[in-house]
Parts: C-alpha cells; sequence; structure tokens
C-alpha cells in the first residue's frame, strides 16, 4: 500500500466515513479519535462508544460481538415524530389529532418496547401488533387506554377473542380486517361475547411503494381489500348492527419509502377513499398511512433502497396537509391520524460492535527476489516494471496480464515448476501494487475504467469475531446497506481497503458493499492495520428488524448486550443500565434438541470406552470431559486471550 505520510485530521476520518450525512446529529468523532454518540443530539453530552466497550467488558465481563442500545436515542425519536406532527397539525389548522403507533414486529423485544411506551406516554403513543404472539405479549404490556393497540395480520379465532378481551379492558383495540371472511369473524366473536368491536379496513391502493420492499403495494399486493370487498365489509357490519364498529382505514405501501411523492400520491388515494364512505354515512374516526417512514443509511438524500429525499417535518407536513385537503374537498370531518412509523424510531438507538482479529490480504507485494531473473516471463515483468510511466498505464496491465495468463497455462500442462510460479506470483503482484499506486495518485477524471478497480483487487478482509447471519440477516438477504466505522483510531489515516468477513463457515458470511457518496455502493472500507491490540468496528444504524431476524446459522446465537443511559450525576455522563448475556453452546443447542445432559452423557460413555481401551488414562480422561462440560456454559462466538489477538492471519 501507499506510504504517504501527509498529516491526518478527525475531519478527514468524519468526511471519508460520511458521519455528518448519516449520522443525524447522533454520531460524531472526539478530538482524540474517537467515535462518539450524542443520544439527545446538540442538546445533551456526549459519549464515546469505545469508553462504554472497554466499561462493559471490564466491569461487566462481557465481550464482543456486542450490541449497545442507547434508550435515550429511543425516547428522543418518540419524540421527534410526535412532535413533528403535532406542529403540522398545528400549522395546518387540523382538526383531528396524531395518535402514532409503534410496530413491534421491527424489534419486540420487551426492553425496547417498554422505553417506546414510556417515552411515548405524553403523545398517546400506542402499538401495533401483527400476529398471535404479538398480540398476548402487546395487550399484557399496553397501560395508556388513550392510545391504540392496532391488530394487523391474518387473524384466527384466538387473536380475534384476544384482541377482543383488550376492548372489554377498556383499550382502543383496533382489528384490521385483511379479508372479508376476517370481518364475519370479528362480528361474530365480537356478538358472542358481548362486546362491540372497533374494526379496520386495508384498503389496497393502486399506489406502490418504492425499491426492496415496493412489493407490499398496489393491487397485486400480499394484503389488503378491493373496492368491492370494503363495500361488502360494511354490508356485513351493518346486517349485524354493528355499523358503528367501522372506525378506520387502512394502507401500507412498504418499508423504507425513499421517495416523498409516493407517499403523498398513497396519503391522497387513502384519504378519498376515507372522504367517500364518510360521505356515504360511515363513521370512520381514523385514518392508518402504515409505515414506510425511512432511514438515511448513506447519507445521500436521494430517493433510493438505502436514502430517502425528505425529513421527519416534510413527512408529517405531506401527510397532514394532503389529508386536510382532500377532506376538505369532499367536506368531510377531518380523521385522527395513525401512522406505523418502526424503522425511523428504533433504528438509530443500536450499535453493533465487533472486534476484528486477524487479516487476510489477498497479495502479497512484497519486494522480488533475484531468483529465476533468465526465465522469459520474469524478463517480460521486470522490463515492464522498469519503464512504468502514466501514459503506459493501462498497457503496462495488459501486459503483466498477458504473463498470467501464458504461466497458468504452462503450469496447468506441467511446464512451469512451482519455484517458477511463485517467483512470477511475487512479481506479478509487485509491479500490479505499482501500477495501483501511480493510479491512486492520478487525475480520477483521466484513469481508464479498466484501472479504477485495482483498489478492489488488492483489499484486505478484515476477520470479524460475529455472525452476518445472526446480527445483519438484512445486509445477506436484501443487500441493505450500514454504516460502519472504526470506533477508534480516527486520529490515524487508515491505509488498508478491506471488506469485513465473519466467523462462519459459509463464504456469504461477509459484509462487501459499503455505503458511498454516490448513489453506487463502494466494495471496500478504508480501515487501519490489526497492530495495536484489539481493533473495534461499529456497525451503525442496525437498531430495526437486525435484533429479531437474524438465525442461528453456524449454531451463532444472540450477541451480548448492555443498555446506556444518559446521568448528569455520572462522572461519565452515562450508566450501564441493564446488561443481557448472549446465548451459551447450551442454549443454542438446545434450540436444535440437543439437551446439554443427553451430550454429556455420550461423551462420558466414549471417554470411558477410550479409558478402557488404554487410549487415555483415566485423569486425562476425567479432566478433558470436565472441559467439555463447562465449554457448554461458553459464548458461542470466539475468545481470545490477549496474545491471540491481532495477529494477521497469512494470504490464503
Amino acid at each position: 500500500m501507499t506510504t504517504t505520510r501527509e498529516p491526518w485530521t478527525v475531519d478527514q476520518a468524519r468526511d471519508l466515513y460520511m458521519i455528518d450525512r448519516w449520522g443525524g446529529r447522533y454520531f460524531g468523532i472526539s478530538p482524540d479519535g474517537k467515535m462518539t454518540v450524542s443520544p439527545l443530539q446538540e442538546r445533551g453530552p456526549s459519549v464515546a462508544i469505545i469508553d462504554v466497550v472497554k466499561e462493559a467488558i471490564a466491569t461487566e465481563g462481557l465481550k464482543t460481538p456486542l450490541v449497545i442500545r442507547f434508550q435515550d436515542i429511543l425516547h428522543h425519536r418518540v419524540r421527534v415524530l410526535n412532535e413533528a406532527f403535532d406542529r403540522a397539525i398545528k400549522d395546518v389548522k387540523y382538526r383531528g389529532t396524531y395518535r402514532g403507533v409503534f410496530p413491534i414486529k421491527v424489534n419486540q423485544l420487551r426492553e425496547v418496547v417498554e422505553e417506546i411506551l414510556e417515552a411515548g406516554r405524553p403523545f398517546h403513543y400506542g402499538i401495533e401488533v401483527g400476529s398471535k404472539p404479538e398480540m398476548y405479549a402487546g395487550l399484557a404490556i399496553h397501560r395508556d387506554n388513550d392510545s391504540l393497540i392496532v391488530c394487523n395480520g391474518y387473524k384466527d379465532d384466538a387473536y380475534i377473542r384476544t384482541a377482543l378481551l383488550g376492548r372489554k379492558l377498556g383499550k382502543k383495540v383496533v382489528l384490521i380486517a385483511e379479508k372479508l371472511s376476517e370481518v364475519r369473524a370479528i362480528v361474530r366473536i365480537a356478538a358472542e361475547m358481548g362486546v362491540e368491536p372497533a374494526i379496520g379496513i386495508r384498503v389496497r391502493l393502486v399506489t406502490r411503494g418504492a425499491g426492496k420492499w415496493a412489493e407490499s403495494g398496489g393491487e397485486q399486493a400480499k394484503f389488503g381489500l378491493s373496492t368491492p370487498e370494503i363495500l361488502e365489509a360494511a354490508s356485513i357490519m351493518r346486517e349485524a348492527g354493528m355499523s358503528s364498529a367501522f372506525k378506520l382505514i387502512h394502507f401500507h405501501i412498504g418499508s423504507q419509502v425513499p421517495d416523498i411523492l409516493i407517499i403523498k400520491r398513497a396519503v391522497r388515494e387513502a384519504a378519498r377513499y376515507y372522504a367517500k364512505l364518510r360521505r356515504l354515512g360511515h363513521p370512520i374516526e381514523y385514518i392508518d398511512v402504515g409505515g414506510g417512514l425511512a432511514i438515511d443509511y448513506d447519507g445521500s438524500q436521494t430517493p433510493t433502497y438505502a436514502s430517502m429525499n425528505y425529513s421527519v417535518d416534510e413527512y408529517a407536513r405531506d401527510i397532514v396537509g394532503n389529508i386536510a385537503d382532500i377532506c376538505d374537498e369532499e367536506r368531510v370531518p377531518h380523521p385522527h391520524i395513525v401512522s406505523e412509523s418502526g424503522r425511523a424510531i428504533v433504528a438509530q438507538h443500536c450499535v453493533l460492535v465487533v472486534e476484528a482479529f486477524g487479516a487476510i490480504e489477498r497479495t502479497s507485494t512484497a519486494e522480488p527476489s533475484n531468483e529465476h531473473r533468465d526465465h522469459k516471463l520474469v524478463t517480460v515483468l521486470r522490463e515492464t516494471h522498469e519503464n512504468l510511466a502514466e501514459r503506459n498505464l493501462l498497457e503496462s496491465w495488459h501486459d503483466i496480464l498477458q504473463v498470467k495468463e501464458e504461466w497458468e497455462k504452462m503450469f496447468e500442462l506441467g511446464l512451469l515448476e512451482l519455484d517458477v510460479k511463485g517467483t512470477l506470483e511475487t512479481l506479478f503482484w509487485y509491479v500490479a501494487e505499482r501500477i495501483r499506486e501511480r493510479v491512486a495518485a492520478a487525475d480520477p477524471e483521466s484513469v481508464p475504467e479498466e484501472l479504477a478497480v485495482l483498489e478492489a483487487k488488492f483489499s484486505t478482509q478484515h476477520i470479524c469475531n460475529f455472525s452476518v447471519f445472526q446480527s445483519l440477516l438484512d445486509h445477506w438477504a436484501f443487500g441493505a446497506l450500514f454504516p460502519v466505522v472504526p470506533i477508534h483510531r480516527l486520529d490515524e489515516r487508515p491505509r488498508l481497503a478491506s471488506t469485513l468477513v465473519d466467523i462462519t463457515c459459509d463464504s456469504d458470511g461477509k459484509i462487501g458493499k459499503f455505503i458511498d457518496r454516490t448513489e453506487a455502493d463502494r466494495d471496500t472500507l478504508p480501515l487501519h492495520a490489526i497492530d495495536k491490540g484489539p481493533y473495534y468496528l461499529g456497525v451503525f444504524l442496525t437498531g430495526a428488524y437486525q435484533d429479531i431476524m437474524g438465525d442461528i446459522h453456524n449454531l451463532f446465537g444472540r450477541v451480548n448486550e448492555v443498555h446506556v443511559f444518559l446521568d448528569d450525576d455520572e462522572e461519565s455522563g452515562y450508566y450501564l443500565e441493564d446488561t443481557i448475556e448472549g446465548n451459551s453452546i447450551a442454549d443454542v443447542l438446545k434450540m436444535t434438541q440437543y439437551e446439554t445432559h443427553d451430550l454429556a452423557a455420550r461423551m462420558k460413555a466414549q471417554v470411558d470406552a477410550a479409558i478402557k481401551q488404554d487410549r487415555m488414562k483415566p485423569t486425562e480422561g476425567m479432566r478433558l470431559l470436565a472441559e467439555y462440560e463447562r465449554g457448554l456454559k461458553d459464548q458461542t462466538y470466539l475468545t481470545f486471550a490477549d496474545a491471540q489477538r491481532s495477529i494477521p492471519v497469512p494470504a490464503a
């Protein structure tokens, strides 16, 4: 790599990792090069993330990978959303209220949901549930009877009965009908229980979303009723004597909607449904605009899948303004507005910290020896190196590629000895590195496209102690992008172009796409050499879905977790409110029907047999068996002694 020694500043690091673009004023860098978080933005203190990691290790005995939850961010995000709608309602002189709900499918963890409900209490902020288990959990933790419980998803009788139990308890539970049979079931069970239901109808809009979740909306959507079905649903309620149960119109056009114009069109279409139904005499009180409020993962502020071209304030103003416009035009009352924003509430509060403990360099660029100087192909490579000039970089690249192709053919045919092949490979990558250095120093506009990709060919792989499948399933499954930044050493110039690989045995267990300034992704991330003790990386904006959607591929379980709260009385400005240990080996084995006592018994039988066959001594056998049983209590990720850390892995 280049050996340039120009000064490096934290401002350059902030620009390189685009922290000011995606950080939303929550994240920054301290003067000594540490990644910081400001849960209250500029209204509160900043916390160095590496200090939290060190405290969790020293005082709580936790190890990385480590999920850090900054719970004050949850409180702040709830306030930001509710206050944006309150301002919009005041500005437009809207005659309804805002009653948001948090969709717990985005993060069902009890500690997360309870913090959100506590933060939302002044705003009567409720919850949305989408399955029977979520219904059971949501009904129990819901405390504010002035807030809503919105019930989505397909429903059986038990789901409906549990929701109607909430109605009997005085809660504002709204059952969203996804199909006509559910309307019939709701009115039947409500009559049996002697309770009046609150029913919402999901409308299947023509408007579709955009990006990776576009298929959630549109005429071919999985959920929603057509116009004739909506009218029939109203007729079913009327015939059951429950016309007053029709309380809400609902739509959803997908998660992470990047373009505000799509949201505007969907809101106007749904508001028209509301207005027409109100004019027909149906006593609808709410319009639920669903989820979709996006997060700007790459900071580009563009209508692309990893970004958004609007703010929370614009989102609220456009929803309130467009509903008011349609209602005024149709001369119907302004409904109360419900939204189901999840990603925008929880994404920023969570940071996944992983330790890079090794590096795989794809190539060796050491100074080549003088061996085999007389070999024809060695001579060509040396002459190419001696004659390098900026004007012939592309030609030189083609020349050494031709040499590489020739030696590979010769080796395949048995015409090239292994030591000569080794010399040729070393010399090839040495010359290629000199070409790459000259390309890096040249004007980007003058670099041919074929040479622009050389950086990726020289990339390093940082081996990190985590599982993509457990902690970043969206990246593997959908190609979702998350900002990745070292949480320390940001006052040092990063000199390695790298990708991240996990410790699973799967070749897909890697992060090979990173956010960039352009709409395109970048293939490598500038990182530091692993030569100064533990090297920690933060994966940011991971609070939505990743906690729940991960699987146990290779039986890597849930990681350690720590919750952080700000506190002015603490010398550090914060305290660790709670820690949760990740899954042990025994935990994940039990998930796959391996009982630890059975495993231990089977191992003991094998050890006893080995002792009888004189393959091991009894003392050794008992010691090894004790180590096996003790190991079942360990966590699933790697544990390193200090001497094992920061040792580069030789090239494969």
